[in-house]
């Protein structure tokens, strides 16, 4: 083996050696329940950004929206600019109220502070919905959509590893879901927030690096790249099969999908797991901070690696490898070392979404399932252990859906994702900021928008021909669906009064900063 084959290999046995590492460390700090799915709500503001930023941005960031951008130009940028305004929006108006929510609202079963863990069991405490209606719909919702969530990052995974091992696909996926396996299983959210913290550090550097270097080599070489250069994706281009075309990039109907993509973080629950594990209020303001500056950086320079690759390639790349782009610079530019470290953030950047994922999908399964409608008086370890169960089980599915299907990264993403904005961002949203919303009001809006993003793909592409994002529709609906619904039920005085408490303690940080 030669020093080109050794260094990826190295860098990336180095790289899961860390992540096990890092799972058996913190396998004895988690004791019960809370500690496997929001890590005892013990993460620093430090922790909880980085930690929602690598959970967020998965493979989509460094080979999905590159690829979208390099084949459609332009046009794809519309989708940054919505997730940067929706990222700063979720956690200037979700992070802080949630936080306090889902520890302060009454339990709807026993009464007093419900420690909800779960997005699901906040809906149930929050709303007083005894019977479950809440709980068992929302986790259903969850468990579908994220078997798509983490197949999207078992697909990038495989592409990975057959483009820089030159192994089957199906061999890559198995290997990479084994050991996200492995350190969710032992420590839970704790190894998957530290975990992250590491892997949000490597793709930010990786997405520094790589369009830099390279904008280096185009200046060092002039001739290099197609007519136009950088400047040609600009105009909103695209390349397919060695040839550049046009694109409107100012279409009304781009511009609002493109944008729409921003309301999908008011719902993703692998996100707001991280502010509901926050250790304080307080800390929201400065982990907001840290999260949002990173996160617009990371998305700038992935556009950057996308337009570098247009000037870079000539001819350019065809569209089947068009997702590529930025594992193809690396290996353009970079010496085999420095690569492999570079090829090891594209792993980091998918690990650390899939695994946020794998222990939501538990927790609906373990939480909202077996504990809320099965065995309330489960001991604290039980749980724990069926956490576990349900991690390997759900990666397992995940991975049969990576290794049957032929959709690309940014489909199985943007499905997914407008699942979770149009069933949960409207629902949540009103629930943290109107008094006098109730059950009837939130399971409409959820069951519509849940819907409506399951089946727009296919009644558009037969029947309507919009082209509108489903996240569109979905979440017009689901708001809709939330006032005609609303005046069905009715507010309790518990309700009311938690909505009184919980917004006065929101205010009091605050008042003391």
């Amino acid at each position: 083996m030669n020093s080109a084959e050794l260094a990826p290999f190295a860098t990336f046995a180095g790289y899961f050696v860390v992540m096990v590492v890092i799972g058996f460390w913190v396998f004895r700090r988690t004791v019960n329940l809370s500690d496997f799915i929001l890590g005892g709500r013990r993460l620093n503001s430090w922790v909880a950004g980085l930690s929602a930023n690598a959970s967020d941005f998965s493979a989509w960031l460094l080979l999905g929206l590159p690829g979208a951008i390099y084949l459609s130009g332009v046009s794809e940028v519309w989708i940054p600019v919505g997730l940067a305004i929706g990222f700063a929006a979720s956690w200037y108006l979700i992070a802080g109220r949630l936080r306090i929510f889902t520890e302060r609202v009454t339990d709807a079963r026993s009464g007093g502070d419900s420690n909800s863990l779960t997005l699901s069991s906040y809906l149930e405490n929050r709303f007083g919905d005894r019977g479950g209606a809440l709980r068992g719909v929302s986790a259903v919702l969850i468990l579908v959509f994220y078997l798509f969530y983490v197949a999207s990052g078992l697909v990038a995974a495989g592409g990975l590893f057959e483009q820089v091992f030159d192994v089957r696909a199906s061999v890559a996926i198995i290997l990479g879901v084994s050991v996200i396996v492995v350190y969710t299983f032992l420590g839970g959210f704790l190894a998957v927030s530290f975990t992250d913290v590491i892997q949000a550090v490597m793709m930010w550097c990786a997405l520094l690096v790589v369009p830099a270097v390279a904008i280096v080599a185009l200046s060092m070489d002039p001739g290099r790249g197609v007519d136009g250069g950088v400047g040609a994706v600009l105009g909103g281009v695209s390349g397919l099969d060695g040839s550049w075309t046009f694109t409107d990039a100012l279409g009304p109907v781009v511009v609002i999908s493109g944008l729409a993509w921003g309301f999908g973080y008011l719902g993703q629950p692998h996100i707001l797991a991280r502010f509901m594990g926050i250790r304080s209020p307080r800390e929201v303001r400065a982990a907001g901070v840290i999260s949002v500056t990173w996160a617009v950086t990371a998305m700038a320079m992935a556009v950057v690696v996308a337009l570098t690759g247009v000037a870079y390639f000539d001819p350019p790349l065809g569209e089947d490898a068009a997702e590529y782009v930025f594992p193809q610079l690396i290996e353009a530019l970079a010496n085999p070392w420095i690569g492999g470290l570079l090829l090891a953030a594209i792993l980091a950047a998918v690990m650390s979404t899939a695994d946020s994922q794998l222990l939501v999908a538990s927790s609906a399964l373990t939480e909202d399932g077996y504990r809320a409608f099965l065995k309330r008086d489960a001991s604290p370890m039980s749980l724990v252990w069926i956490g576990r169960a349900a991690v390997v089980v759900i990666a397992i599915i995940a991975a049969w859906i990576a290794l049957t299907g032929n959709n690309t990264i940014m489909e199985l993403v943007g499905y997914a994702w407008a699942g979770f904005g149009s069933a949960f961002g409207p629902v949540l949203l009103v629930s943290l900021y109107w008094r006098r919303m109730n059950r009837a009001g939130a399971l409409g809006g959820m069951i519509v928008g849940g819907v409506t993003a399951m089946t727009w793909q296919y009644l558009d592409g037969r029947v309507l021909e919009t082209g509108l994002y489903a996240m569109v529709p979905g979440v017009a609906l689901s708001f809709l669906a939330i006032a005609v619904c609303n005046p069905l039920g009715r507010a309790t005085g518990q309700m009311a009064r938690d909505f009184d408490r919980v917004d006065e303690e929101f205010k009091e940080p605050e008042e003391v900063g």
